[in-house]
């Protein structure tokens, strides 16, 4: 249990107990790392003796005086995480260099979607749009790098069993290494999609 003890003005100035000591020994019950939701027009009596706090759930705070009076705080804690952020902005398209990567220390409870922890994760890697100094990177932030654009012509590439056949074709669309991109068998005109290979061919279904 944490004592919370209060400066005696606060006791006697007011019949009402300051609002900002209930949140005070709210927040210190979980650590000084936390927020403490309450209505700044709470009117509990003035405590004539040292709140008493101890955290009750995983959200709430027991605060209480021993004088008569019990209050739940709700509390949202606050939990560090390193992620990763933009040392500068980017261009939609822009392949991630050392110089634009750093690290920071972010409260997790605000953190939105799968966040990276590493800058090797990033680097090398295309953002998908414009992106500000200061973001926080996700997986969904970043591509591949492209090594197939729209137009290029590439290798169309089937296999089946111990056979592989190859034909000429044209990408249709942007991709990187695993994805999939819409391409144009020159041949027959269909179009087709395709996973793109490390060396640029384009894994098409037999």
């Amino acid at each position: 249990m944490f004592l919370l003890v209060l400066p005696m003005a606060w006791a006697s100035a007011s019949p009402f107990q300051p609002v900002e000591s209930i949140r005070a020994a709210a927040v210190a019950a979980v650590g000084g790392e936390g927020e403490a939701s309450l209505d700044p027009a709470l009117r509990m009596p003035a405590c004539g003796k040292p709140l008493q706090a101890r955290q009750s759930t995983a959200t709430t705070v027991e605060v209480s005086c021993p004088d008569g009076w019990r209050l739940y705080v709700p509390v949202r804690q606050r939990r560090s995480q390193q992620v990763v952020v933009l040392a500068r902005g980017v261009a939609a398209g822009e392949t991630l260099t050392a110089d634009a990567l750093a690290t920071a220390q972010r409260d997790a409870s605000r953190l939105a979607g799968a966040t990276l922890s590493d800058p090797a994760q990033a680097l090398g890697q295309v953002a998908r749009r414009t992106l500000v100094a200061g973001s926080v990177l996700g997986a969904g932030d970043l591509a591949s790098p492209r090594i197939v654009r729209r137009g290029d012509q590439v290798a169309l590439v089937s296999r089946r069993g111990g056979v592989e056949v190859r034909v000429a074709g044209r990408a249709l669309g942007d991709a990187g290494v695993d994805e999939r991109v819409s391409v144009e068998n020159l041949s027959s005109r269909r179009i087709l999609q395709g996973r793109v290979a490390p060396g640029g061919d384009v894994l098409v279904a037999p």
